[in-house]
């Protein structure tokens, strides 16, 4: 890898990037979470860019970017390349400055996404399957004249999102730990930067996804919920400037992800997209060295509703709040609904219930029924287990 020439922001650009941005990116709040600090045995706060413009953090990077043109590059236009949501800053922050955007992003990008781009305004062009392939169909726009507004390969950018550390910095004058999601690192590299000139005592600790963690060692490179951060290239510069200033890069589990997901949802009322819980993932697996307090960055909740459904469903199951088991009753009237009687007695609540009458252990005149039950917790799901085996049904816990 050749070694960059730039050194990336000084804390002067980004104090100055502050000042551009101010007015047009929310100071977005700080909350304190007595759950996560039970859990993790620490005080734990939380940074809500989940509340930002255009539900990430990519806004500030965009505004201070297209502040910087200069008429000419104005009058021609940008383009960007985005699983999502840099997309939507970039398309929002030319609307808002009359520029035209062309965005490029991956062909399985959520629909969330994708609507909420061309919603600003922004052409949006579908290609690849993930980020760095839209990054290269976006470099031939480039060449017909359009200014690239880089996702984190940016000076600019990056000192857009640095004012994120300099917000930290005054909202949080006593924390030990700060928790940011790495993808391709430009957001971490702001705050790494402006962080460790301002408050130089505070570490700062980044978080990949470990489906898709290029910079951890070991770290794999394919799919992951975590789609913000799922960047298999990340830029030189960036790298750089986390190779100097970061003080550990951790990675998590899809699993740790989506309990980070479920548990914001429920327990804070936030909803957070995959990359955006990755912080607080690393937090409840235990992967964040120290005892004091610590703030967990939600970069981004721009999910799409499928997904949140189905990461619900995932760890709530996981959880011990759903049972699917399958069971075996007498082909006959009554048969079924002597079963949900008994489970009925239990206080436990039948979700779905799927027969099947083919299969090499259905026995004649039986029938298999696989049943999917609301519990309370793992516990219960155990003894709604036990409870069938008395009442004379072979129980087999499908997940």
């Amino acid at each position: 890898m050749a070694i960059p020439t730039r050194t990336g922001p000084t804390l002067a650009e980004i104090q100055a990037a502050r000042a551009r941005i101010a007015g047009v990116a929310r100071v977005t709040p700080v909350y304190s979470s007595e759950t996560l600090g039970r859990l993790t045995g620490r005080p734990v706060f939380l940074k809500a860019e989940n509340l930002q413009r255009t539900g990430s953090f990519k806004v500030r990077g965009a505004v201070n970017k297209l502040a910087s043109l200069s008429p000419d590059e104005r009058e021609a236009g940008v383009v960007a390349a985005s699983a999502g949501n840099h997309g939507q800053a970039v398309a929002w922050a030319a609307r808002e400055v009359g520029v035209s955007s062309t965005i490029f992003m991956p062909e399985d990008a959520p629909m969330a996404k994708v609507d909420a781009t061309r919603s600003y305004g922004a052409e949006v062009v579908l290609a690849g399957s993930g980020y760095d392939e839209a990054q290269e169909a976006a470099r031939e726009r480039v060449e017909a004249g359009a200014t690239l507004v880089h996702a984190f390969e940016d000076e600019v950018v990056i000192a857009g999102q640095g004012t994120l550390g300099l917000e930290l910095a005054d909202q949080l004058p006593d924390v030990e730990a700060v928790i940011v999601p790495v993808g391709g690192g430009g957001l971490a590299a702001g705050i790494a930067i402006a962080l460790k000139e301002v408050r130089p005592e505070i570490q700062v600790i980044g978080v990949q996804a470990a489906n898709c963690a290029p910079l951890v060692v070991g770290g794999g490179a394919g799919y992951t919920i975590a789609d913000g951060i799922a960047v298999k290239q990340p830029g030189e510069l960036t790298q750089e400037i986390l190779r100097e200033r970061l003080d550990d890069l951790v990675s998590v589990s899809d699993d740790e992800i989506a309990d980070g997901i479920v548990l914001l949802l429920e327990r804070v009322k936030l909803v957070v997209e995959g990359a955006g819980a990755a912080s607080v993932a690393a937090l409840l697996a235990g992967k964040v060295q120290g005892r004091g307090s610590a703030l967990a960055l939600l970069s981004g909740g721009n999910i799409d509703a499928s997904l949140l459904i189905e990461v619900a469903r995932y760890s709530l199951t996981q959880a011990g709040r759903f049972l699917v088991l399958r069971t075996y009753v007498q082909d006959r009237p009554g048969g079924l609904a002597k079963l949900l009687a008994l489970i009925a007695e239990e206080r436990v609540n039948v979700i779905a219930v799927q027969h099947q009458r083919e299969g090499l252990r259905v026995k004649p005149a039986q029938t298999a029924v696989e049943l999917t039950l609301q519990t309370r917790d793992e516990q219960q799901c155990l003894e709604m287990l036990e409870r069938l085996r008395e009442w004379g049904y072979e129980a087999e816990r499908m997940r």
